[in-house]
């Protein structure tokens, strides 16, 4: 990847280091699918549109398809278009002449400039307001820009990307999204999936996570167990990978007993799976089973409000501590003693991914 990096949001992504191809598509249908579609368009100057919720991985992404691309050795150029004022975008994107306005007292290259010879990567680009985006038509079109206050046109030679998580066609239809500009981004659409619509890919990504937090912070951690991973993929994942990286950052820094998803996942059947066709069914089994799974996610609920202090988690279940430590021994649930690491100078435990 280009030392020549730019990103307006303090850093490329998980400190810079680009994940694996089996990391970044893992092996579920879904994104082998997607893999495909990108190895057909990675090495062709076409304007590529990323469309999915936050934190799937839209940068990783667009940052894989610029290192195997033909520009890959110029810069990669980050717009992160809803970070920047409006009023300050178009100075951001296409720079200023001395003088063009108060306060600017020199030249100013945009990020366009900047990205000659690379890809330029607009992340958020349904943020930008309709006066802008005829400007970026126009630049897609022929190539040609204009800094603020110059009197002539400059042409960069630029691959571009942009990123959304919105419905570009509802901006359409509402009048905040131009569709001649939609027509010219939207070459080749790609729409990543939610995690939890790849779920088989969680125990790569969650390695790769291990990995890289404990190689940040410093710290060696066991590999996740099996009961571990099957908590993962029972989770519907909300914040997507995103999430999943914040999780295992918690896994590395405490340790097993930190919570690995923000609730219980429910990993035993439902009532309404058990059928009496299936043959004798005990409603006092049940009953008990399901009072024991109650009282187990209790226990892990105090556990956890409490920093795994058993004898303050007794105090709020309104128990003896004896009876407690009994119960925990009877659920299967292991506390262990949280260390206190040191974190290295400098680095960002939740590093968007």
């Amino acid at each position: 990847m280009s030392s020549t990096e730019m990103n307006n949001s303090g850093g490329p992504s998980l400190g810079g280091v680009l994940p694996s191809e089996q990391v970044v598509f893992g092996h579920s249908a879904v994104m082998l699918g997607i893999r495909q579609k990108v190895n057909k368009v990675v090495g062709m100057g076409v304007p590529v549109l990323l469309e999915s919720e936050g934190g799937t991985g839209k940068e990783v992404l667009a940052r894989w398809i610029h290192t195997h691309s033909p520009w890959n050795s110029g810069p990669f150029v980050k717009v992160n278009c809803a970070a920047i004022p409006g009023e300050l975008l178009e100075s951001e994107l296409f720079g200023f002449e001395k003088g063009a306005f108060t306060g600017a007292t020199h030249r100013k290259p945009g990020r366009v400039e900047l990205a000659q010879g690379g890809t330029l990567f607009l992340d958020e680009i349904a943020e930008i307001d309709r006066a802008l985006q005829a400007k970026i038509l126009q630049f897609l079109q022929d190539g040609r820009f204009s800094r603020i206050g110059a009197q002539e046109e400059q042409s960069s030679q630029t691959r571009v990307v942009c990123a959304t998580n919105k419905n570009l066609d509802e901006e359409i239809d509402a009048g905040r999204f131009r569709r001649d500009l939609y027509y010219r981004i939207n070459v080749v659409q790609i729409r990543l999936p939610r995690l939890k619509e790849r779920l088989e890919d969680i125990p790569i990504l969650a390695e790769y996570f291990r990995k890289h937090y404990m190689n940040q912070f410093g710290l060696e951690r066991e590999p996740l167990s099996d009961e571990m991973i099957c908590d993962l993929q029972s989770f519907s994942w909300p914040g997507n990978i995103r999430e999943l990286s914040n999780c295992i950052a918690r896994y590395v820094l405490i340790g097993p007993e930190a919570a690995m998803v923000p609730e219980t996942p429910n990993r035993h059947a439902k009532a309404e799976n058990v059928s009496p066709s299936r043959g004798p069914v005990s409603l006092k089994q049940i009953a008990r089973d399901a009072i024991g799974d109650m009282e187990r996610d209790l226990i892990l609920a105090a556990l956890r409000a409490n920093h795994w202090n058993r004898r303050r988690a007794a105090q709020d279940l309104k128990i003896s501590y004896r009876a407690l430590i009994y119960k925990i021994r009877e659920a299967g649930i292991g506390v262990k003693k949280v260390s206190s690491p040191r974190q290295r100078p400098g680095t960002n435990p939740f590093a968007a991914y």
